[in-house]
């Protein structure tokens, strides 16, 4: 019942310390073209919440309305994002992202127009919805056009974990970048400058990474082979991703972290006004995603002897125990410190959901189950700047950290239940680690 030494995908076990590492994954034909486009259309995801919290804030003077807002949109993310998956595993990711982008940009426009002509509130959650709804899902179909570019290919797919690793790194290098420029541009040239950037990125970025048709993975629902469903034949381009119960706990894992983002967003936000230095918040979420940055690192870098369900359990029981201090510290140099301890365990625990896709899902629903993972932390986002701005608004900064705490420790219960449906099941169709290492790809 324990896990088995974490082998590379396709490589006999016991070869993990020879796995390949970060440089021979970028020399990787192709995958320039669709990295650096897919790195600016991610970059807006990291911006988004605290644009709406600062500018709605600041319109409202409420940081509870400004999480409502914000959470509005997170919802609306959660709800339509794995749709949005399930409709590129079908029809392709040019022919969702295009429409994507273009509404995402004509909805941030809205909202930024009505919160500064004093709309009220309800105005402002019309106009988040498809805010929220159309975000384009650039991070789950990079980590899909790894998954077709590697799998395709027996001795590349050795390359998987690494993938996976670099993906992380790169999700919370814009949580890095993101935050700060966002808090930046909100404090120093306009409340609403940080909305009105990241719907220019979000529509250059997305438009570019369209572009790039030759490295999508082969849609589902254009005459793709049986093999293109990936393992299992067509269940995955047939049957939800959600379908899958190692999935559905995977989910509600990544909703605790989506707590531990929102909570850390909207708290230190209040924090940074309590004592009065507002551009403290940058820097701390900063540091927070640092952390969070330097172990997806390491975990790229390491050849790791235990599997990725066992490290996702140790990883979130780091998480839990990290945050269950933030509500007791009161000083920037502290908290900054701890904010870089809860970032150093976020990283392990999304690189190991992710890894353990690929070993439950079908290649064919690969993009679905990422957008429900991605999802998933949306919705724990939205739950947690909305309570934690209430409890800002009412009892200090302070109190929002209790948030991160909650909903991890929630989390963390029910991984350590359900921990059982996180082992692939055995199939004659299913590989090694669950990828169809023979899966058509169009090259650029």
């Amino acid at each position: 019942m324990s896990d088995t030494v974490d082998t590379t995908a396709g490589a006999p076990e016991g070869t993990a310390s020879r796995r390949p590492g970060y440089g021979q994954l970028l020399r990787t034909p192709g995958a320039w073209t669709f990295l650096l486009p897919g790195f600016a259309a991610r970059q807006p995801f990291a911006m988004l919440t605290i644009g709406i919290v600062l500018l709605v804030q600041h319109t409202s003077g409420s940081y509870g309305d400004a999480g409502m807002v914000a959470a509005v949109t997170g919802v609306s993310m959660a709800l339509f994002a794995p749709q949005n998956g399930k409709l590129a595993d079908r029809f392709g990711q040019r022919a969702v992202l295009v429409p994507g982008v273009l509404l995402h940009a004509v909805s941030v426009a809205a909202l930024t127009v009505l919160a500064l002509a004093g709309a009220p509130l309800w105005a402002l959650f019309v106009a988040a919805v498809p805010t929220g709804a159309s975000i384009p899902q650039v991070g789950p179909m990079v980590r899909s056009r790894w998954a077709a570019v590697l799998g395709a290919s027996h001795e590349r797919s050795r390359l998987l974990p690494t993938a996976a690793a670099f993906e992380s790194v790169t999700d919370e290098f814009t949580f890095v970048i993101g935050p700060v420029l966002a808090t930046a541009l909100c404090t120093g040239v306009h409340p609403a400058a940080g909305l009105a950037a990241e719907g220019a990125l979000t529509l250059v970025g997305g438009l570019l990474f369209a572009a790039r048709r030759g490295t999508q993975p082969r849609p589902s629902g254009r005459g793709a082979s049986k093999d293109a469903a990936g393992p299992g034949g067509g269940y995955g381009a047939r049957v939800s991703a959600l379908s899958v119960p190692g999935v559905r706990v995977l989910a509600v894992v990544f909703l605790g972290v989506g707590s531990v983002f929102g909570g850390m967003q909207v708290s230190l936000t209040a924090f940074a006004e309590e004592i009065g230095n507002p551009g403290a918040n940058g820097l701390l979420y900063g540091v927070f995603a640092a952390g969070n940055m330097l172990a997806g690192v390491a975990c790229g870098a390491i050849a790791w002897r235990t599997g990725p369900r066992h490290r996702l359990i140790i990883g979130y029981l780091g998480l839990t125990v990290a945050a269950s201090g933030l509500w007791t510290v009161h000083s920037v140099p502290l908290l900054a410190g701890l904010g870089l301890l809860v970032g150093l365990f976020i990283a392990p625990v999304l690189i190991s959901g992710y890894t353990l896709i690929e070993t439950l899902v079908p290649a064919g629903a690969r993009t679905e189950a990422f957008t429900w993972l991605t999802g998933a932390v949306a919705l724990g986002q939205a739950g947690a700047v909305t309570a934690a701005g209430r409890l800002a608004d009412s009892h200090g900064a302070s109190a929002g950290f209790v948030v991160p705490l909650v909903g991890t420790a929630l989390a963390l219960a029910t991984l350590v239940a359900l921990r059982s449906r996180l082992r692939p099941k055995a199939s004659g169709h299913v590989e090694a680690r669950g990828m169809g290492h023979r899966v058509p790809v169009a090259v650029d």
